[in-house]
């Protein structure tokens, strides 16, 4: 199994992957190009997590999402900071695991931790197993196939929902994030990555317009952009900045804040 590679495609070198020890097996571009939406479909469906998306997941979201790279780089660090000895750390719709692993990478030291990592997929399940099974660490991850809205939270010092609130309905999300912040212990935190929406249109016409030509540069065709936004705007419902950090402190988290942002691309760190 090849290391799980992360590229930063906002600059002109490739990050060294936070996902295993052996960092040499990192120069090297994603192994399978993202072709889904390349030629035209005479009938477009609802954009799904299915077979022919996870095989080519890993260059579908770096070529997709601004600062992906540098998300995940650094959930490494808030790991470092934020996970205790013998609790629990969780990867809320992990996918093919990079944040998983990226937690894993620091908290050697935390002994009696573990991550459960949950997605609905089981493609994606089986690909992560894969990268957790090729890594150097030894701190256990337990893989659940469920819906994260029915996954217990318990002595949690660190959840991640990476890019995975966004395909909730918005009626479910404070209910999710209620469960999480329950079950997290007082000094956890949580790393919410979302793709936000602007208020002010004219911001939102504006970076939408960038954002479509930096996946130009990662060789997307306007076909490809046009038909993946009409497959996904059905399933993924965009909030903006200030909707996120009110709900955050609606259900009781003490501090918040936005801690990235890349065009529409946002990360938020909320500490119990």
């Amino acid at each position: 199994m090849e290391a799980l590679i992360v590229k930063d495609y906002t600059t002109s070198l490739t990050l060294t992957s936070p996902y295993t020890s052996n960092l040499s097996d990192h120069f090297m571009p994603p192994r399978k190009r993202d072709t889904v939406y390349q030629d035209p479909l005479a009938k477009l469906t609802d954009f799904e997590f299915d077979e022919n998306v996870v095989s080519v997941f890993e260059d579908m979201i770096n070529r997709s999402v601004p600062g992906y790279a540098t998300i995940v780089h650094n959930l490494s660090h808030f790991a470092a900071r934020f996970v205790e000895p013998n609790t629990q750390c969780y990867d809320l719709g992990c996918s093919l695991g990079a944040s998983t692993l990226a937690m894993r990478k620091s908290i050697e030291d935390k002994k009696g931790t573990r991550i459960i990592s949950v997605d609905t997929s089981a493609d994606m399940i089986k690909r992560a197993k894969g990268y957790i099974e090729s890594d150097s660490s030894s701190i256990p991850v337990e893989f659940k196939q469920a819906d994260i809205r029915d996954i217990s939270i318990e002595n949690a010092s660190m959840v991640v929902l990476n890019f995975t609130l966004q395909f909730l309905p918005i009626e479910d999300r404070e209910k999710l994030l209620q469960n999480v912040f329950s079950g997290m212990n007082k000094g956890a935190c949580l790393i919410l990555s979302e793709k936000i929406r602007f208020n002010d249109e004219a911001i939102q016409e504006t970076l939408t317009a960038v954002h479509h030509q930096f996946k130009r540069e990662q060789g997307y065709s306007d076909l490809e952009i046009s038909q993946k936004r009409d497959a996904i705007e059905n399933i993924m419902k965009q909030e903006s900045s200030d909707t996120h950090i009110q709900r955050l402190q609606g259900v009781g988290f003490e501090h918040t804040a936005q801690w990235h942002q890349n065009t529409a691309f946002c990360s938020f760190l909320a500490i119990k």
